[in-house]
Parts: C-alpha cells; sequence; structure tokens
C-alpha cells in the first residue's frame, strides 16, 4: 500500500476524533479569513475615501456623524451650513480648495449629491462616456450606479425624497444622464452627482416672483463643505475659526477615522483572538488524535518495521496524516470564510454603503495557510517521534 492510502485508512478508524479536529481549525481559519479580508477591504476604502481632505465642514452635532454622511455617504448630515459659509473659507489664505455637497435625495438608494466638478477631479475619476454637466438638472452617474440601474447617458431619473428608498419620488423634476464614470474605487462609483442648483430646484420648486427667487437665494444652504489646507499651519487654525461659529463645527477625517478604527478595533482584535483560539484548539486536538492513533497502532507499526518500514517512513506517515487535515481544514475554512465575507458584501451592496469581494487577495491569507501547515507539523511532531523510537522487539512481545 502507498502512503495516502495508509493514512486515508488509519483516518477512517477515528472519524469522530478526525472531525473533530478538522472542523476546531477550519472555524479558526475561516474566523481569521474574515476578519483579514473585511478589515483590509474596508479600511482601504475608508483611507482611500478620505485621501486628500483636511477637514469637512458641517452644522454642529457629531463629527464621526458629519464624516460618515458627507464623506463616505453613509450617515445621515447633522444639518445645513449657509453657502456663505463656502464663500468665507474660499476667501481664507489658509485653504486651497473648498468642495460644496448637498444632500437630501436618492435614486434607488444611491445618494443624488448637488456638487462641482472640483469632487470629482480630486479622486482622479474619468468618464467612461458622456461629459459632465453644464446645467443645472443634467447628472453624471458612478459605474456601481450605472451597472445596478442600467441607466446610460441620455437616460432620465427622478430623485426620492430623503436618504433612503421609500420616501416621494420628484417625478416633477427629473434629471438628464449626461455622464457615466468609469470605476474608480471611491466612493463616487455609488453616487448621482450634479450640480448644486439642481438640489436647490427640486426642493424650492418655481418661484412665483423675482422677490421670492432673492428670498431663496440668500437662504440658500450646502450639507457640509470638504476643505483642502494650504499650508501646514491651517490645521492649527481653521478648524477653531470654523467652530467659533455658532452653526458650524469642522471635524477632521484623520481624527475620526482614527477613533473609528479604535472603536472597531475591540471587535476587530476580539475575532482575531477567537480565531487563534481554535486554531490553538485544533492543535491540541490534533496532537490528541494522532497521540491516541500511535497508542493504538503500536503493533501496526512495529511490524512495518520489521517487514522493512524505516523509521524515517513510520514518521513520515504520522506527519502526511497531520498535514492531510490540515489541507481539509484550510480549504474548507477558506470557503467558509470567504462565504462568510460574501454575505457581508452582498449586505453592504443592498445597503449602497462600502464594497466588501471575497475574490480580493490578501497577502495576509498566505500566512493563514502557513500558521495552519504550522500547527499541524507542531501536532505531529511527539508523535512521528516516539514513532521512530518505537522498541520493535518489545511491542512485538506484549502483542
Amino acid at each position: 500500500m502507498n502512503a495516502l492510502r495508509i493514512v486515508l485508512a488509519q483516518l477512517a478508524q477515528r472519524p469522530l476524533q478526525t472531525v473533530l479536529a478538522v472542523v476546531l481549525l477550519a472555524l479558526g481559519v475561516a474566523t481569521l479569513t474574515f476578519v483579514v479580508l473585511v478589515q483590509g477591504q474596508l479600511s482601504k476604502q475608508l483611507a482611500r475615501d478620505a485621501q486628500g481632505i483636511d477637514l469637512v465642514v458641517g452644522a454642529k452635532g457629531s463629527p464621526l456623524q458629519l464624516i460618515l454622511s458627507a464623506l463616505y455617504h453613509v450617515d445621515v448630515p447633522t444639518g445645513n451650513v449657509p453657502l456663505a459659509a463656502m464663500d468665507q473659507l474660499r476667501r481664507n489664505r489658509l485653504v486651497a480648495q473648498v468642495i460644496p455637497v448637498s444632500l437630501g435625495d436618492n435614486y434607488r438608494g444611491f445618494r443624488i449629491v448637488g456638487t462641482e466638478p472640483a469632487l470629482i477631479e480630486h479622486y482622479g475619476a474619468r468618464l467612461a462616456g458622456g461629459a459632465l454637466w453644464t446645467a443645472p438638472m443634467q447628472s453624471v452617474i458612478g459605474s456601481e450606479v450605472a451597472r445596478v440601474t442600467q441607466l446610460a447617458v441620455g437616460g432620465t431619473l427622478a430623485g426620492t425624497h430623503g436618504l433612503a428608498q421609500g420616501g416621494a419620488v420628484h417625478e416633477e423634476a427629473r434629471y438628464e444622464v449626461v455622464g457615466v464614470l468609469a470605476p474608480t474605487g471611491t466612493v463616487l462609483d455609488r453616487l448621482v452627482l450634479t450640480d448644486k442648483a439642481s438640489v436647490w430646484r427640486v426642493h424650492e420648486g418655481d418661484p412665483a416672483d423675482d422677490a421670492e427667487r432673492r428670498v431663496l437665494e440668500e437662504e440658500r444652504e450646502v450639507t457640509a463643505l470638504l476643505v483642502r489646507y494650504a499650508s501646514p499651519m491651517a490645521a492649527a487654525i481653521v478648524p477653531r475659526q470654523v467652530n467659533a461659529e455658532s452653526r458650524l463645527m469642522a471635524a477632521s477625517p484623520a481624527n475620526e477615522l482614527a477613533r473609528l478604527f479604535a472603536v472597531m478595533g475591540v471587535g476587530i482584535d476580539t475575532m482575531r483572538v477567537f480565531g487563534s483560539v481554535l486554531v490553538a484548539s485544533s492543535l491540541l486536538a490534533l496532537f490528541v488524535t494522532l497521540y491516541n492513533a500511535l497508542e493504538e497502532r503500536r503493533y501496526d507499526i512495529a511490524i512495518m518495521r520489521l517487514l522493512g518500514a524505516s523509521r524515517a517512513r513510520v514518521a513520515i506517515l504520522l506527519m502526511i496524516e497531520s498535514w492531510l487535515l490540515a489541507l481539509v481544514a484550510l480549504l474548507a475554512g477558506l470557503a467558509l470564510g470567504l462565504a462568510a465575507v460574501a454575505i457581508v458584501g452582498n449586505w453592504l451592496a443592498q445597503s449602497r454603503a462600502f464594497v466588501v469581494s471575497p475574490g480580493a487577495f490578501a497577502p495576509e491569507l498566505l500566512w493563514i495557510g502557513i500558521v495552519a501547515v504550522a500547527a499541524a507539523t507542531l501536532a505531529a511532531a511527539l508523535p512521528a517521534w516516539r514513532a521512530s523510537r518505537m522498541d520493535i522487539a518489545a511491542t512485538l512481545a506484549r502483542g
């Protein structure tokens, strides 16, 4: 019999112990796979979407809520800020750029954002078709919006009031799709972009006379302002200037992300520890399984040695048995972990939030495989050594 057939025959004699060892290691691998892929992809997306934005200015409230709503578009805004605040910031010599963001409506769950072409330029996006808007009620849609809704250049859409599906539809104010963005891997993929004047028009309607129009123009607001500093000195001065205003609040994406990662880190570290405990438990289960198997097969091993099997061959048989269990557990754990990532990714896609894919490669997955093989090797080391050093005569004498 070859080595593999011998090993399979030996494993079949202890199905419960074998299954226990495989399940424990598979669960550990699945947990670590899930944590590595989800944490890695979310961290990259959060950092990429915030890159180049030094400050977010909005209405007073929760700084983290302001960042999540204005920068990542996954929360509700804290309120609105006067349009005059944008002009004031643009006149500040410490500020290099101010990009307005106006929220309020959505299309099939994708947020309609009133802004300026500078937002598209900031993320380095390019058009896959069409052109940028040149007038109100024209829109440019992200790649994910185009994929899900099947909208293309020349199509039209009507916004739904609110930031989630189910609100009143503004059928009387339809947007024309004039451009479609190529995939960027940023938040732009999930947005419907238009001129900020479009958002005002949809919600203000058509003023009856010039006096009413002038009043509306004076009272116009935006949801938030994305600010880029002109010099490092601005970080110490501009936030204080903004926070001194009674209605305004300044939030630093870098600070809020650090705070968010600190909160998320507790749960992530807990899952890492849980996965590590499962891997350690599987090591113990493998060791017990192989050690018990050695005691049960002492006579068979002595016969093999008597028939010419070398010490190395006997030891290798036990190592192969352990490695085979580790391979099965590794494949099962990866499949389970990737399935969990796919479920979370589908849920995030339905909520029009971040993108998480089980197909994304992470170098840390290689380390998970190495750890699994190392655990199997460590578990089999002592039984393999004892099997190779067995006293053949004494074992055969005991029968």
